[in-house]
């Protein structure tokens, strides 16, 4: 799998990964929410690719305390061989090197297989409960 920055001629590729990992919501605008992220930090989204098709995604973004990590998805049935580790290895790789000192995730309440898989790469919940308030409608 080669790792690079996101081109707005992946957008349907990702747009389709998303759906197929399970990551979109009514309320968040999938196509949206990339326009946003090209405004801000766009080196920080990356894609990974095999054979030209887009097989993982990885939005990051860093506010100069914490990192983040949105939209982490592999193609399901291309999971389990080291393509997520290696997308999260190259985000924190970035991060870092922006002197980002934490990279926080969220996963949604009862995954917990996607909580096992982030124990697995060293990360631990730290008794934070993540909060949030809509404040642009999407669609």
């Amino acid at each position: 799998m080669r790792i690079r920055s996101f081109d707005s001629s992946d957008t349907d590729q990702v747009v389709a990964l998303w759906h197929a990992a399970g990551l979109t919501r009514p309320w968040n605008d999938p196509h949206e929410d990339i326009a946003r992220k090209l405004r801000v930090q766009p080196e920080l989204f990356l894609v990974g690719e095999e054979e030209g098709r887009v097989v993982g995604t990885a939005m990051a973004g860093y506010d100069g305390h914490r990192g983040w990590l949105y939209y982490f998805a592999v193609d399901p049935a291309l999971q389990g061989g080291g393509r997520g580790s290696a997308l999260l290895a190259e985000v924190e790789r970035l991060l870092v090197a922006m002197g980002c000192p934490k990279l926080n995730v969220q996963v949604r309440d009862g995954d917990q297989p996607l909580l096992d898989r982030y124990e697995r790469w060293g990360y631990a919940a730290d008794g934070a409960a993540g909060l949030g308030k809509r404040l642009i409608a999407d669609g």
